[in-house]
């Protein structure tokens, strides 16, 4: 997954609440979307463009991710009274988005560029209903997780970049209390996490302020400073950083940690479940379709992931007795948790061993994909501050602007907890053909405008990655009973969360009942399941996206391959190549690209099948 540990504030903030207050820069920029029916209207693409523009300003952490320059000195303002304003900055945006019915007068690309970003607009404006922005802290999510991954992204190799680091540390307390003061409005409305989820977060502040300053993660980049960059200025910058950390940042953090185990923890709520907050069972059903983009309501849902759960475990039971397993499917998962073989002893072996998988899989794209991105990756364990609390693996995106390679985090942490068999399915997920080489494929999308490359549909992004480890048979893996049920256990796993994350925040489920059913259906580790369960508990609705996107693309496959391989039409490879070169589109919409496309290929039938020109079929034309 693109982990909310890795994306969170920046999509925190772009959520529904909009939590921050619009710059004067930004405020500038936007000026020029109010309608004013004396002045010239900007085309589609002018407008998309200013829009992109404001963003970036608006939301300095995300024009740090994708490259965009000159915002890598602050953070996002957290300021309360800055929603009225960013509504109606964002009806001034939709209105002028619909002026003048301008899609009548757009092509093909640019109808479908003008259905994704309104969809996202209207998305957006029926979140304020809620508050997403009285939740931004949580176990994966916050200052003391999202402020390191920002730094640790930005640019590091010249005086100016370290000091618009130097910069970004010193506005560190600045948004320690905005984002207390966020917290606190929430307590005082009674939108609080849920207890349980909150137990680590004040190890996890602790950890990025020890005693010794180049020690923590916030300074990381100090530690080696460039060689380009003169001794005498790397040793002022030094002694700045360390300045700052010990008369700002550390108090600052000693602040946040004491509110979180003064105040805020003792008022979280003992229940877990979103139903439980106010509006909950509408925030629900919103947070369902605005990760999904389908109208299922989740009840529905609910259903689909139950007949999924039936059927890969009628799979799985296929393979346990294809390995011989005398025991029943339960005795295999027991089994496959702790038998010796399938664990490393070392971190460094583990590590190791996700970097030869990956390799081979980038070695086998050009058998599956026309076009393979040219954006590097690299391998690397997950922070040991946040490894305890977070999730197997996650995918950091990279940036082509910024010359920035995608980072696959693997944690190492409880070794026992780690076995070999999920290792395949995880890194065609998180690595490739899954994150990075989508996501990088639209990151070097040149042909569409940069508001649609980086639109966070969750079930197109996490629907392809879910997809893309179905592909490891024709790239040589799953070639083992125990890598076969990795695989198995993988998908399942994702079938499991349209129950689960229903059952918790629409029906009242327990924590026990999430950890027992998923124990009951696959064989991961306790732990894995505990920090899962707990996932899906702080961020409802967005483990519905995987399985539900994933289906749908395995749907268009099917109906793709039905359509072309009559004619001998059909090639996985152009598939994949239209999948990916649409970028990231609500399903619906993903869906009707798709079916023209196919159409497209295939060229007019006649009623018994028969195309134009072709015996027994009408003339051609």
């Amino acid at each position: 997954m693109t982990n909310t540990s890795t994306r969170g504030l920046q999509f925190a903030i772009l959520a529904a609440a909009a939590l921050t207050m619009l710059t004067a820069t930004a405020s500038s920029l936007r000026a020029q979307h109010t309608i004013n029916p004396n002045e010239p209207k900007p085309t589609l693409y002018e407008l998309l463009d200013s829009e992109w523009a404001s963003l970036m300003h608006e939301f300095p952490e995300w024009a740090t991710e994708v490259g965009y320059p000159g915002q890598n000195d602050r953070w996002s303002e957290l300021a309360p009274e800055a929603t009225g304003r960013r509504r109606e900055d964002l009806n001034e945006f939709l209105a002028q988005l619909r002026w003048g019915n301008r899609q009548q007068y757009l092509d093909e690309q640019g109808k479908s560029d003008f259905k994704a970003i309104q969809s996202w607009a209207i998305d957006r404006l029926a979140g304020y209903a809620f508050h997403d922005d009285y939740l931004l802290v949580s176990q994966q999510s916050g200052p003391q997780i999202d402020a390191v991954g920002t730094l640790d992204r930005q640019p590091h190799a010249t005086l100016e970049d370290y000091n618009d680091i130097l910069a970004r540390l010193r506005a560190l307390p600045k948004l320690i209390d905005q984002t207390i003061a966020m917290l606190q409005r929430g307590i005082d409305q009674h939108i609080v996490q849920p207890k349980i989820i909150m137990r680590g977060v004040p190890d996890q502040i602790a950890a990025l302020i020890p005693t010794e300053p180049l020690n923590s993660p916030l300074l990381a980049r100090f530690v080696e400073l460039p060689t380009a960059i003169a001794i005498a200025d790397r040793d002022e910058l030094n002694r700045q950083a360390q300045q700052i950390y010990a008369s700002q940042i550390v108090p600052a953090f000693e602040k946040f940690r004491d509110f979180m185990v003064k105040t805020y923890i003792p008022h979280c709520r003992e229940t877990i479940g979103m139903r439980d907050l106010p509006k909950g069972p509408e925030w629900y059903k919103w947070k369902a379709a605005h990760h999904t983009t389908t109208n299922y309501v989740p009840d529905v849902i609910f259903e689909m992931g139950t007949k999924e759960v039936e059927r890969i475990r009628k799979e799985m039971d296929s393979v346990r007795q294809a390995a011989g397993f005398s025991g029943d499917l339960t005795a295999y998962f027991d089994f496959l948790r702790h038998d010796k073989q399938f664990f490393y002893t070392d971190s460094a072996s583990l590590v190791a061993g996700y970097r030869e998988i990956v390799e081979k899989a980038q070695k086998g794209l050009p058998t599956i994909f026309s076009h393979i991105p040219s954006s590097p990756l690299v391998v690397l364990p997950v922070p040991a501050y946040a490894a305890k609390e977070a999730t197997t693996a996650y995918y950091e995106p990279g940036s082509a602007a910024a010359h920035r390679p995608g980072v696959y985090r693997v944690n190492t942490y409880d070794l026992s907890s780690r076995p070999k068999w999920e290792m395949q399915p995880l890194s065609l997920h998180e690595a490739v053909p899954g994150h990075h080489l989508q996501l990088s494929y639209s990151d070097e999308q040149h042909t569409l405008p940069d508001l649609r490359k980086y639109l966070d549909y969750t079930a197109y992004v996490e629907g392809w990655a879910l997809y893309a480890e179905s592909l490891g048979d024709q790239l040589g893996f799953y070639t083992t009973p125990a890598d076969r049920m990795g695989q198995l256990s993988y998908e399942m796993w994702r079938a499991i969360r349209l129950v689960v994350d229903v059952g918790i925040h629409w029906k009242g489920w327990t924590r026990e009942q999430a950890i027992e059913y998923f124990t009951k259906n696959v064989p991961k580790a306790s732990h894995d399941i505990e920090v899962e369960v707990d996932r899906y508990i702080a961020d409802p609705g967005q483990a519905l996206a995987y399985k539900m996107g994933e289906m749908r693309i395995r749907e268009m496959l099917d109906y793709t391959r039905s359509e072309l391989t009559p004619d001998g039409k059909f090639d996985l490879k152009a598939f994949h190549d239209q999948v990916l070169s649409m970028g990231p589109l609500p399903m619906e919409q993903f869906e009707r690209q798709l079916k023209a496309w196919v159409f497209t290929v295939r060229g007019p039938r006649d009623v018994v099948g028969k195309k134009p020109g072709t015996p027994g079929g009408p003339a051609a034309k």
